[in-house]
């Protein structure tokens, strides 16, 4: 009774040793391989890096199209209402710009067109509103370079749409997003440039904010924030910041469209069966 306890132990080695020699021999497991089971035994001998799905472009999805361009009408129908509105009501009388006064008048007497008026308060210390022509780009830097603006606004609004398009995948909406205010914002400055050959600011933040420390601008004033600026601006800087972020936050995913798995190491030995 004893030698058939002792025998039938002795069948059973070949399995275990087995399994352990291809432990020892450095095969493991590929922690890639989605459909092996934890009770498999079998082992990849040369585990080969394995491909994420590829990017699902956008420019293939009808709801990321949707996505884009709903944000984009809508950011650019507020910066121009907005515009509108601005020049209509915070004068003491609405001001009516045409482009042939401001080609007139000339990048540095833009503010004879506008009649003097007092900022209206919207937040004290925070913001103002006040009219503002600008023939520059974003916070008034290059003054009467009008048509370098157009072109740039040009190649500009079309690389976003070849990032919309190649860059993103079909289910990144929030990357949508950010495009759509960027373009929004490219176009509202551009519809600004090409009607009234300037742009029309008139949010004007931090109004009485100074430099700390005696400091100043180059143009001699101190003010912390001296720009007089819109809602396409605003739209630009935050579909800039946000798309940058998510860059950031997700690089690996943006910036190529695979992805692979390391190799895995071979798993330590088991301890020997008892003979």
């Amino acid at each position: 009774m004893h030698q058939r306890e002792v025998g039938s132990h002795a069948e059973e080695k070949p399995p275990l040793r087995e399994s352990s020699s291809k432990v020892e021999d450095g095969e493991a497991e590929n922690p890639c391989t989605a459909n092996m089971s934890a009770e498999s035994n079998t082992h990849n001998p040369d585990p080969t890096p394995t491909k994420a799905p590829p990017l699902r472009r956008s420019s293939a999805s009808l709801r990321a199209w949707i996505t884009l361009l709903l944000s984009a009408i809508l950011a650019l129908a507020a910066d121009l209402g907005t515009k509108h509105a601005a020049f209509d009501r915070i004068a003491d009388q609405p001001v009516r710009v045409t482009r042939e006064q401001v080609l007139e008048a000339g990048p540095h007497r833009l503010h004879t067109l506008i009649p003097t008026h007092a900022p209206v308060v919207v937040v004290p210390e925070l913001l103002n509103l006040q009219l503002v022509l600008n023939a520059g780009a974003v916070f008034g830097a290059g003054q009467g370079k009008r048509w370098v603006f157009v072109l740039f606004t040009f190649v500009a609004l079309g690389f976003c749409l070849w990032m919309f398009a190649r860059w993103t995948d079909r289910r990144d909406h929030l990357s949508h997003v950010c495009i759509g205010l960027i373009l929004a914002g490219g176009l509202g400055n551009l519809y600004d440039r090409l009607i009234f050959a300037c742009v029309r600011d008139f949010l004007h933040p931090l109004p009485n904010a100074r430099l700390p420390f005696g400091l100043h601008w180059p143009s001699g004033d101190n003010a912390l924030w001296p720009y007089v600026s819109n809602v396409a601006d605003a739209f630009l800087i935050i579909g800039i910041a946000l798309l940058m972020l998510r860059l950031w936050r997700t690089p690996a995913q943006l910036s190529s469209p695979t992805t692979s798995c390391p190799r895995s190491r071979p798993a330590p030995p088991p301890p020997s069966a008892p003979s």
